[in-house]
């Protein structure tokens, strides 16, 4: 049996694992966490099986019908994406359960935390397995629930919470705008199946612009793109190596993937292309902007991670003939990698110095050399430094973009915006790696390095940072392409003037990180000296008032017209249903007076006189024939008399 015929189990070992934690976890050693290793690294074992049979056979699908007739089925589909997403969830998953162990060592709750993890995980191989639309969208929904648990996790904080709800309440617009695209997608062809709406669509491409942009805006939701970028900076609420989970592995990179699985239909739409472009440009570029005033270590990788995601976006709205399809899915395997890397290496420095707060921290490398070295590799990487995986992803998203622009001017406007992005994402990351492990110790604590089960994912997510992005150039954009492989070398990306110009911001970016808060040659004041400058830090620090901006529309708009439909309802439609209850009531009475005075009245006049009469006639009733024979003659008479009158006789 082939690796690919036993895909279910990917959902099915996941599941089995939680259920198990979750009932018999507080009987296991720690917490279950082992059985959670052994559940989330079967499922990596057999991702690889599946890798090499499918770089070997190539796709496979399998289903059976849900409903008779009805065209919805549940099954999966296996193609180099869908690999490439297996290949990248479990193996971060797998890297974050181990370095778990000692991160939730002395958590009274790590039972659950396994249990939701191994839950995590499970829904997200559904996702990426499913061969249809409306699985994926119940999986999709499992991964909501999931960040919802785990956001939340610490539920005792009011801030963890709020996060949790805003987390799923803001999603919650997307994805009911994704289940709108379905719909419509099943109306006007009968089927969710991927292979037979891609077949269908060869035929009738009318009117697919609608259903692709609503699909498109459950990945805004999901991948926290503008404007419903607004909930992942608070995910971080839960324990660090959730926010690793979601923002490398799982929840985000669910839109992503979506977008890609969709563009079988985009590639029909090219305005819709140009719509994702424009919506990643912008979510890269703000986001980048607000990580440069962060303190919290988290809060800075959460807004590169949206900003990281924006361009992903921006290579998939690139289009086909541009190659975004294996741009944006190349940056997001080596994003996967580094930010993975940065977020466990920012928990290990929580772990010791017990505080988020850079302000306080600083000459941590002496005491941290570990975990200092891999977020350096992790930072160096995410910043684009040449040869390390991000600057081969991050060139080829920017390349992508321009070549884009041959068909759409718009796409040079994208380009500069990308590249400027990148200048900005090399400086705030290396603000955060020089304030956290260089100069001189800020605060009262006492810095340790991590327990080796934090340690060594470290390394070998390090690894990975460095490295991955040679994996471009042997085999990579010949087995994740959409259309065409690109087939680029590395010496004909030191060809291309726009590498040059790639490596130029990110060293800029690097550059000017290290003159400010490494050499001190100038001074972080004079970014706010003048109130036109502090306006503008205002402005980051407030996150561009987005979060006032939706309080604004709930209270004004929404509470408002909350209000004013109560009082319309209780004016109009209380004034007119309780003015027919008065006219029912009325009509009541009346109607009750009549049948008392007519009704009831002639009813009672008959009975009467029907009585008088037969009082009378029981006086008739003598019993003597000479009675009964002078009636008779009497009627006989006065029968004669009648007819006379009338003029019969």
């Amino acid at each position: 049996m082939n690796p690919t015929e036993l895909a279910y189990l990917l959902v099915i070992i996941p599941f089995i694992g939680f259920l198990i934690v979750a009932f018999f976890g507080n009987k296991m050693k720690e917490g279950g966490a082992y059985l959670a290793i052994a559940s989330v690294a079967s499922t990596l074992v057999l991702s690889i099986l599946i890798l090499f049979d499918v770089m070997e056979n190539g796709s496979y699908e399998v289903s059976m019908n849900w409903v008779a007739g009805t065209g919805l089925e549940v099954g999966m589909f296996i193609d180099s994406l869908t690999a490439l997403m297996l290949i990248v969830v479990t193996f971060v998953s797998t890297m974050v359960v181990i370095y778990s162990i000692g991160y939730m060592h002395d958590d009274p709750s790590k039972r659950r935390y396994y249990a939701e993890i191994c839950l995590f995980v499970g829904s997200m191989l559904g996702l990426i397995l499913a061969n249809n639309f409306l699985l994926m969208f119940i999986f999709w929904e499992l991964v909501g629930v999931c960040s919802y648990l785990l956001i939340g996790f610490w539920y005792q904080k009011p801030a963890a919470a709020s996060a949790a709800k805003k987390a799923f309440l803001v999603t919650r617009i997307g994805d009911v705008l994704f289940l709108t695209g379905i719909a419509i997608l099943y109306v006007k062809y009968g089927t969710l199946n991927f292979t037979e709406l891609e077949h269908l669509m060869g035929h009738d491409v009318q009117g697919l612009l609608l259903p692709a942009l609503l699909l498109f805006c459950g990945a805004v939701g999901k991948s926290a793109q503008f404007p419903l970028h607004v909930w992942l900076p608070n995910a971080m609420e839960g324990p660090t190596t959730v926010s690793a989970l979601i923002h490398a592995a799982t929840m985000v990179n669910a839109g992503i993937y979506l977008v890609a699985r969709s563009y079988f239909i985009l590639e029909h739409v090219p305005d819709a292309f140009l719509v994702i472009a424009v919506i990643g440009g912008i979510t890269a570029l703000m986001a980048a902007t607000m990580a440069l005033v962060q303190y919290d270590i988290k809060g800075v990788l959460a807004y590169s991670t949206i900003s990281q995601l924006g361009y992903m976006m921006l290579a998939l709205g690139a289009g086909v003939h541009a190659y975004g399809y294996t741009a944006g899915m190349f940056h997001l395997m080596n994003h996967a990698f580094f930010k993975a890397l940065l977020f466990l290496a920012a928990g290990s420095v929580i772990h010791a110095v017990g505080s988020n707060d850079m302000r306080i921290m600083g000459g941590l490398h002496k005491h941290m050399k570990i975990t200092s070295i891999t977020m350096l590799i992790g930072s160096l990487s995410i910043a684009g430094f040449p040869f390390f995986s991000g600057f081969f992803s991050k060139d080829e998203v920017l390349a992508s973009v321009w070549h884009a622009a041959a068909d759409n001017n718009i796409y040079y406007l994208l380009y500069a915006m990308g590249v400027f992005t990148a200048f900005l994402t090399a400086f705030y990351i290396f603000r955060m790696w020089y304030m956290t492990f260089a100069g001189k110790q800020r605060g009262d604590y006492h810095p340790h390095e991590s327990p080796k089960t934090m340690t060594v994912p470290l390394m070998i997510l390090a690894v990975l940072a460095a490295g991955a992005g040679f994996i471009f150039f042997f085999g990579f954009q010949d087995f994740v392409y959409f259309g065409h492989a690109p087939h680029l070398t590395i010496s004909h990306m030191f060809e291309m003037w726009q590498t040059w110009v790639s490596i130029a911001a990110g060293l800029s970016g690097i550059g000017l990180a290290t003159l400010i808060y490494y050499k001190g040659t100038i001074s972080p004041r004079t970014f706010t000296a003048g109130p036109g400058r502090r306006a503008i830090r205002r402005v980051l620090e407030m996150k561009y008032y987005m979060d006032e901006f939706y309080m604004w529309i709930a209270q004004k708009i929404i509470y408002g017209g909350s209000l004013v439909m109560d009082k319309f309802d209780g004016k109009v439609i209380d004034g007119a249903i309780n003015g027919i209850s008065s006219g029912g009531i009325a009509l009541g009475h009346a109607s009750n007076s009549f049948d008392k005075n007519a009704i009831d009245g002639t009813v009672n006049g008959l009975s009467k006189g029907s009585f008088i009469g037969g009082k009378l006639l029981w006086k008739m009733q003598s019993g003597r024939v000479q009675d009964y024979a002078s009636l008779m003659i009497l009627g006989v008479v006065g029968l004669v008399i009648l007819m006379l009158l009338m003029g019969v006789v």
